[in-house]
């Protein structure tokens, strides 16, 4: 029951459309591409020649709608040169099954493994095989082999020329996400207003920072309005949270409090107007109102006092330098950056030159059997020759079809391997019914097919972030025209492209049933990691208190940085469990959730506390340093409890709390009560994942009677069935 659930729901994710902004203009300019390597290959050429040309350019142009902070001209050039690769290299090897399979299955296993460098990365290595597997069959001496492979090369030449020559909204992604990061601070100020304890979703941020993070040759040309708001809004979110919270910041009811809405509104209205100059790089006007709302004038009487007070004062501060950049738009854009040394002026991103001891690092941390991308690798080798393998021994002209089918869908998760293997069979019936009932209407016309070609190329970028399903119709409907251009029957070659698809996208579903990296056993030990590194961000904070030092300060960003990459990897892993047709193991869906609140609660009571750091130089607070290292001792130990399933416990903490509350002359208010908050939430994390008695007789029992059968059938030499947890 939970399988067929489960599959209801791949279908309908498979077959949704995706609301998000269309492109137009940079897919009639990847298209245009494919038209420039198309054209001159058909008119000087030959349509075979002319159909093989064009793999290079609409897979490279392809692999540039991809999410990635490089210019996109690197990565057409890089896709053009992997897919040239990987064409001569599998043409060498394509005499016989002996030589062509164990390249086959090393390669494909190699662009597996390249997903622990990013989704970028894997999509593109997973093109180059389905180049390998399509490009071996054409060429006839190992001449043309090289002939064939400049061709393909020479496409990723031909889009990354065109991004040079015609640069649409240039650093148009790194605007994007700083406009969104200032975007969800405004969004989460808005919230604030109605719950004055709403959680918030750091990706923006941690995708803001991703994104700063620039090359040299980058950092000369990046235009000056994305140096600084990353963390302008990194400063407003602590102290939009601490003038909401009614314990810390305005009171709950009264006067204070409605004051205190009207500075979030007024702060959401200004970042909104910063986050559209960003975005579009124009002038943005703040409503007068906010402006004269963002005034904390003594003389005129303000309504908050103590703690709250100092929030608005604070968030003032921030505003202003906000209304700032919304006030200057994109009209500085053309200055130069400032000179200086690089590894002070930017986060530093590896050239590509520089980049391959990262590489290097990133695959030796995934080359483990419980690492999901190192399973992937190898779902993904086993696949790809095992559909080679059957499609060749079919009696059908395009028997590649099948693997390649299999290599683009897979994905180192269960949902999204699912769901397009889904969208990939439901394109492919509607392209190849569509494109089948033009070629039927126009009959045999290389020219006119090249074009219509190059038109469903254009739709399928177009539709390309809207849904795999939408994109992949064009798509087939492109790889009919293409096969028509070279002289194809259509009654061979569209029968043949439907039965093909969907033998791979069978194998690629059957592959992870035979062969997973579920998550939801995972899910304690992300956890874990989540409240470990949680414990060193809180204890951070309240250092910065005990003594506020500038390397106090430093040690507080990186735990914070730390915290959320933890949150991140918990998060993901989550979604990931929800969708996944296996029952809790460890975790149960309620604990979980429970247990994320608690750790949302643990990061705002943090947060809180960071709002009200004093500056360097400020007095010492000794008791914030106790309960930091009785905090950081708690959870590093609770974080072990956790992964091992035990109850975790917080002695230190009730002793140093306790001790704090004896203690004569606390100084800050909102220091005393975030340390409370960070008891209860603590509290409320034990409540979450503890074990009654009961449950941990059940549980001894159940590993009891595993640990028995697992001994019975060493004993018969049967041994246990790999369940591939």
């Amino acid at each position: 029951m939970r399988w067929l659930r489960t599959f209801g729901e791949v279908v309908r994710s498979g077959l949704t459309i995706e609301e998000t902004r269309l492109e137009p203009l940079l897919a009639l300019r990847t298209a245009a591409g494919v038209a420039l390597v198309i054209g001159p290959a058909l008119w000087l050429v030959s349509p075979a020649y002319a159909a093989s040309a064009a793999l290079g350019a609409y897979s490279a142009g392809a692999a540039t709608f991809q999410r990635t902070w490089r210019p996109r001209k690197v990565i057409a050039l890089g896709a053009g040169a992997g897919l040239a690769l990987s064409t001569f290299v599998g043409y060498l090897a394509a005499g016989r099954l002996v030589t062509f399979l164990p390249l086959l299955a090393v390669w494909a296993f190699a662009a597996g493994m390249a997903w622990s460098l990013g989704s970028t990365a894997g999509i593109v290595a997973a093109t180059t095989v389905g180049s390998m597997l399509v490009t071996i069959t054409l060429p006839t001496s190992v001449g043309r082999a090289l002939e064939h492979a400049g061709v393909i090369a020479l496409g990723g030449v031909a889009q990354a020329v065109l991004i040079l020559l015609f640069p649409i909204r240039r650093w148009g992604a790194h605007r994007d996400a700083l406009a969104d990061a200032l975007a969800a601070v405004a969004d989460y100020a808005r919230r604030l207003r109605h719950d004055p304890t709403a959680p918030f979703d750091p990706e923006p941020l941690m995708t803001a920072r991703d994104a700063a993070a620039v090359t040299p040759s980058q950092a000369r040309t990046r235009p000056p309005v994305l140096h600084g708001p990353r963390g302008l809004a990194e400063r407003i979110l602590p102290v939009v949270a601490a003038l909401a919270d009614p314990d810390v910041g305005a009171p709950a009811e009264g006067p204070g409090r409605d004051r205190a809405r009207e500075l979030l509104d007024a702060a959401a209205d200004v970042l909104d107007a910063a986050a559209r100059s960003i975005r579009r790089g124009t002038l943005a006007e703040v409503p007068p109102r906010s402006a004269e709302v963002l005034r904390v004038d003594e003389e005129e009487g303000e309504v908050l006092e103590g703690p709250a007070r100092q929030a608005a004062e604070r968030l003032v501060e921030l505003l202003a330098e906000a209304l700032e950049i919304a006030g200057s738009g994109g009209a500085r854009d053309k200055a130069p950056a400032p000179p200086g040394p690089a590894s002070a002026q930017f986060l530093v991103r590896p050239t590509m030159f520089r980049l391959l001891p990262v590489v290097v690092r990133a695959v030796r941390r995934e080359l483990r059997r419980d690492s999901p991308v190192f399973r992937h690798a190898v779902r993904l080798a086993a696949v790809a020759t095992l559909g080679y393998l059957i499609a060749s021994r079919l009696p059908l002209e395009h028997g590649y079809w099948a693997p390649i089918a299999s290599v683009m869908v897979m994905r180192p998760d269960f949902h999204r391997t699912y769901a397009r293997a889904v969208g990939r069979l439901a394109g492919t019936l509607a392209g190849v019914a569509l494109a089948t009932g033009m070629v039927q209407a126009l009959g045999p016309d290389a020219p006119v097919f090249g074009a219509l070609a190059v038109v469903s190329a254009a739709l399928s970028y177009t539709l390309l972030r809207t849904g795999y399903a939408y994109s992949q119709c064009f798509t087939a409907a492109y790889v009919v025209f293409l096969l028509g251009m070279g002289g194809q029957a259509w009654e061979q070659t569209v029968p043949e492209r439907v039965v093909l698809t969907l033998l791979g996208g069978a194998l690629a579903m059957l592959a992870y049933v035979v062969f997973p990296a579920w998550e939801t056993p995972r899910l304690p030990g992300r956890l874990a990691d989540w409240l470990a590194a949680d414990g060193r961000y809180a204890a951070a904070v309240l250092r910065s208190y005990a003594e506020p030092t500038r390397e106090h300060r430093a040690d507080m960003r990186r735990a914070l940085l730390a915290s959320r990459e933890a949150r991140a990897a918990w998060q993901a892993a989550y979604d990931q469990a929800r969708q996944e047709p296996v029952g809790p193991r460890g975790l149960t869906s309620r604990e979980a959730e429970e247990a994320q609140e608690a750790l949302q609660g643990l990061d705002r009571a943090a947060m809180l506390m960071e709002s009200h750091v004093p500056r360097a130089g400020s007095r010492f607070a000794p008791e914030a340093e106790r309960f930091a290292e009785a905090l950081e001792a708690d959870t590093a130990r609770a974080a072990v409890d956790v992964r091992e399933h035990r109850n975790p416990d917080w002695g230190r903490v009730e002793e140093a709390l306790h001790a704090w509350e004896g203690a004569a002359g606390d100084r800050s208010p909102v220091l005393r009560h975030g340390a409370e908050l960070q008891k209860r939430a603590l509290e409320d994390l034990a409540a979450a994942v503890s074990r009654t008695p009961l449950e941990r007789d059940v549980s001894s029992a159940r590993e009891e009677q595993r640990v028995r059968a697992a001994v019975a059938g060493e004993g018969d030499g049967s041994g246990p069935a790999h369940r591939g947890g």
